[in-house]
Formats: C-alpha cells, sequence, structure tokens
C-alpha cells in the first residue's frame, strides 16, 4: 500500500529504489501477502508512508539503477498495478463518503417541545385600569422622576453583579462558537526536521549512510461526519445556553433596576416620615417648655412636666430608629449604583408620591415577559438537547483523516513532486462494551431534563404568584390608606379638642398626651402606607417583566 502514495511509474530510480530497501524481514514474514488478502484498506497511516517514502529518497541518493535489472521490471509491473487499485479505492472512498454525508441528515434525541402548562385566562385579583397598552423599556421612567432615572442610569453602568452577568453572556456565546467548530473539519500545518542515524548491523543498510537529515512538511485534515446528529445536538444545546445566560442577563437587569427604584422610594418614605417625627419633636419642645412654665407658675402639678418630658424622649428616639433606616437604605443604594457608601449620598427631600398605574396585560403574555421564565426554557431546551448527544454515544463514530505533504532528506528537493506524500481514510469505531457507562449517562440526561420541566413549570407558577400578591397589595393598600386617611382626620381633630379642654382646666393633660400620640402615629402610618404603595407598584411592574420582551429586547438593551 505504501507504493500507491510514493512510487512515480516514470521513475526508475525511484522503482529500483523501493525495490532495493523494502525491510526484508517484512517480505519473509509474508507481510506484502497478507496485505493482498485483506481487502479493502484505504485508511492509511500517515506516519508509516512518510518514513516509506523517506526510505525510498535516502537510498536513491546513494544507488543508481542498473540497466537490465530484473528486479527493476518487476517492481514497475507492480507500481502500475498500485495506480490502478488507487483509482478503485477513490472511487469506492468517494462512494462511501456519500453515502455518510446521505446519512448525516439525522440526529438522534427527542426534538423540543414546550410542557403544558396550566394558564387561567384571567387574574384573580382586581385589575388596575390603564389605557398603557405595555410597560416601557425604561419602566421606571412612569414615576417622572428626574432623580430616580439618574439613579438608574448610573447603576445600569456600573453595577458589578450586571457586570459578571455580561460576562457570563459573552462566555456563553463564546461557548457555543466551540461547539459550532466541531461541524467543520480541522486542518492543521505541520513541519518537521531530525538528525537521524541508521544501524550499521541491520539488513540492507550497511552500504547506506548512516547518518542522514530528515525534513517533512504537511497539511493534516481530521473531520467527524455527524451521521447520528451528535455534533448538531451539542450545537444546538450550546446556543441555548447562551440563550440562557442572555435571558439571565436580563433578569439580573430588571432585578437590579427594581432594587433601585425600591430602595429610592423607600428612601423618600423615610425623608417624609422624619419629617413628621422633626415636626413632632418640635411640638413636643413647646410643649415641654409650656408645661415647665406653668408648673413654675403653679398651675399643674410636677406629673405633666415629666409627662412632656416622656413624650418628647420617646419621639427623638423615634427620630433616631428612621435615620438609622433611611442610612442602612442609602448604604445599599450606593452598592447598587456601584460606588462605595462613603462617597455616595442622597439629599434628603420630602416627596409626595402618587403611585402610577401599571397594566397587568394577559396571562399568557406573561410566558413571553418574564425573562427568569424564558431563562428557565432555555435551559430546558438545552437539556433535552444533550438527551440526543447522550444517545449518539450508542452508536458508531466515523471519522474522516488526511494528509498531504512533502518529506526528503535533503532541504532543496523537498518541493519537488517525487518528494510528495498523501494519505486519505475513513475510520470507524464502534462502541462494544463501556460498563454501562453510555446507558448510565442516557439517563442522567433524562433526570436533568426532567429536572429542568419542573423547574421552568415553577418559575411560571411563582411569576403568577407574584402577580397576584402585588395586585392585591395594591388594592388592599389603597384601601387601607382610605381608612388611615379617615382615622388622621380624627385624631387631629381629637387632638385639638384635647388641648382646648385641657387649657379650660376641664381635663388632663394625659389626654392631650394620647390625643397628640394617635394624630402622631396615624400620620406615620399614612407615610408609611403611600411608601409600601410604590414599592407594590415597582413589585407588580417587576413581576410583569419590567419593559421586556422575549423578542429583540436583548438586542435593543445592547
Amino acid at each position: 500500500m505504501i507504493s500507491q502514495f510514493c512510487i512515480d511509474p516514470n521513475s526508475t530510480r525511484a522503482a529500483y529504489s523501493l525495490w532495493a530497501h523494502v525491510d526484508a524481514a517484512a517480505i519473509r514474514a509474508g507481510a506484502s501477502g497478507r496485505a493482498r488478502s485483506a481487502g479493502f484498506q484505504p485508511a492509511v497511516s500517515p506516519t508509516s508512508s512518510r518514513q516509506a517514502c523517506q526510505q525510498v529518497r535516502r537510498a536513491s541518493a546513494f544507488e543508481r539503477p542498473r540497466v537490465g535489472n530484473p528486479r527493476y521490471s518487476r517492481l514497475e509491473a507492480c507500481a502500475t498495478t498500485s495506480v490502478s487499485r488507487c483509482s478503485r479505492y477513490a472511487s469506492n472512498a468517494v462512494a462511501l463518503v456519500l453515502g455518510l454525508l446521505f446519512l448525516a441528515g439525522c440526529a438522534v434525541g427527542p426534538n423540543y417541545s414546550r410542557p403544558t402548562v396550566s394558564n387561567p385566562v384571567n387574574w384573580k385579583e382586581t385589575i388596575v385600569a390603564t389605557n398603557a397598552p405595555v410597560l416601557p423599556t425604561e419602566w421606571w421612567t412612569i414615576f417622572q422622576d428626574a432623580e430616580l432615572n439618574a439613579l438608574e442610569t448610573e447603576a445600569v453602568h456600573a453595577n458589578q453583579d450586571l457586570k459578571r452577568a455580561t460576562a457570563r453572556v459573552t462566555e456563553a456565546r463564546a461557548l457555543a462558537r466551540v461547539s459550532k467548530a466541531d461541524l467543520y473539519p480541522n486542518i492543521a500545518a505541520n513541519g518537521a526536521y531530525s538528525r537521524n542515524r541508521l544501524s550499521e548491523n541491520r539488513a540492507n543498510t550497511a552500504h547506506l549512510d548512516s547518518n542522514f537529515d530528515d525534513f517533512s512538511t504537511s497539511f493534516d485534515l481530521h473531520y467527524e461526519l455527524d451521521v447520528w446528529g451528535r455534533v448538531r445536538r451539542n450545537v444546538e444545546a450550546s446556543k441555548a445556553d447562551a440563550g440562557a445566560a442572555a435571558a439571565d442577563l436580563e433578569a439580573v437587569l430588571l432585578t437590579l433596576t427594581a432594587d433601585v427604584a425600591r430602595d429610592y422610594q423607600s428612601l423618600r418614605s423615610l425623608d417624609n416620615e422624619k419629617k413628621v417625627i422633626e415636626t413632632t419633636v418640635a411640638l413636643r419642645q413647646d410643649a415641654l417648655r409650656l408645661q415647665e412654665t406653668r408648673y413654675k407658675a403653679g398651675l399643674v402639678n410636677e406629673m405633666d412636666v415629666s409627662r412632656a418630658r416622656t413624650e418628647l424622649a420617646n419621639v427623638e428616639a423615634e427620630l433616631q430608629a428612621v435615620t438609622r433606616s433611611r442610612a442602612e437604605v442609602e448604604h445599599a443604594l450606593a452598592v447598587l449604583c456601584g460606588q462605595p457608601p462613603a462617597s455616595f449620598s442622597v439629599i434628603a427631600k420630602t416627596l409626595n408620591v402618587i403611585p402610577p398605574q401599571v397594566p397587568a396585560g394577559l396571562r399568557s403574555d406573561l410566558l413571553q415577559r418574564r425573562p427568569d421564565i424564558v431563562e428557565a426554557e432555555r435551559n430546558l431546551q438545552a437539556a433535552n438537547a444533550r438527551i440526543g448527544v447522550a444517545k449518539a454515544a450508542f452508536f458508531p463514530v466515523i471519522t474522516l483523516t488526511g494528509s498531504a505533504g512533502y518529506a526528503s532528506v535533503d532541504l532543496s528537493t523537498i518541493v519537488n513532486w517525487p518528494s510528495h506524500v498523501a494519505a486519505f481514510g475513513p475510520s470507524i469505531s464502534v462502541p462494544v462494551f463501556q460498563g454501562g457507562r453510555n446507558r448510565a449517562n442516557l439517563k442522567a440526561a433524562e433526570a436533568r431534563y426532567d429536572q429542568n420541566v419542573a423547574t421552568y413549570r415553577n418559575s411560571i407558577l411563582k411569576a403568577f404568584e407574584e402577580v397576584e400578591d402585588s395586585l392585591s397589595d395594591l388594592e388592599t393598600l389603597a384601601t387601607q390608606s382610605e381608612a388611615v386617611n379617615r382615622a388622621l382626620v380624627s385624631a387631629r381633630d381629637t387632638s385639638t379638642l384635647a388641648t382646648e379642654r385641657y387649657q379650660k382646666g376641664l381635663t388632663s393633660y394625659l389626654d392631650v398626651v394620647d390625643a397628640q400620640r394617635a394624630a402622631l402615629d396615624a400620620e406615620r402610618q399614612q407615610t408609611q402606607l403611600n411608601g409600601q404603595r410604590a414599592v407594590s407598584t415597582i413589585l407588580l411592574a417587576k413581576a410583569l417583566g419590567g419593559g421586556w420582551q422575549s423578542q429583540g429586547a436583548a438586542q435593543g438593551r445592547n
């Protein structure tokens, strides 16, 4: 088989040298006879053919053919026969490759189909009426707060969790390209040089120069025929992983913007509450001074003064608690914006927030509006494709290999045509016994698919739960706010009446303290409810996926 790649029938030097330097021990062992009886063997090792050709060229450099040598005539006939056999082998190889390419259209394993989920038509809780069809992409702009918009922009550009999620998307897309590379042949260029010395005590080498150079260069090809779809299923899984990473990035972005908006609204709610308490502290200080004056004048007893001091101290303690809470929220907001808390601050100011209306939309639309649901489905698609990869391991692996190049003992003749070497052919690897590995891998892949199905369905249920919770919160908080407003009006009226009665000496100072405390509690509760309604609006927007859409949203954000 070596002769079909190395012999030129018109070159007497090559023919004579090959005959003169074939290993005598191999001939005596009947190696050539076994080669003829083995049938078609298209796969020839590039290394063995190259070494044989190098031996031919080394021999031709030292001996010239003699005219009339009977060995030359014999080898010339063999060379001519080998060329005709090579043509037949090439035809058979082409037919084999075409047949394998025809089979390459199939792919084992299940094709993906979305699992069925229960999806009621309407929401259970009352939907806020609105004319807006969907939320805008920058959904936080519905609050119409320029400072909030600036904080959101800062967080999107500087948040470290978002940067990490972005890097994960880049990694997943690169890995998808790595998997896709297996669809194409691998071609490598090789070059080698060695200085060799032959043994002087071996047959047929005593008359040769024992020291010689060896130069070689070649292009090697390796290509796995994707007959059973293993590579295509792997590419499908990698693309799904990249899609899951992109959806995870959108989920991180949605969580980030929602956290920034929630902390900002909490900060403003605490500012409003702090303002109420500071006003109460000033009133308590005035009341204490009044009681002290009245006590010195002998109009009240010492107990009224003590009650005034107690109420002032309690309100001052509540003021410090609110101040501490505000500092913690501000520090959390600094981290979300990618800044150290020491260099970040939000100026305190009161803000009367009117919660905007958020369109809940249809329940069926939620499956395409929540990036976490899309992420779960992409993971499910990847797990489904990897079942096909596991099934393909049960089938043979068919590979095409080839090599073509030049080899010579003299660098000046390496690019000459007699120096060329070549080899090409398919190979097949059949899994006969794997100790149950393939079956176990398939079972594990199917189990991972079942896990992802449960995760996908659970993510949908959690999404419905979050939307229903937010709708319920908005409805109940609105009703609760109306009740607290009525309580606040009554508490203020009671406080005014109690103060007047006390000044007229008709009641004790304890009634005044109780009425003022009730009014303060109602006012603080009203302030807190307004902040909770704003936060619930933000959570509803987050539960609905913000302004994200599964088609084209990521490209728009990029």
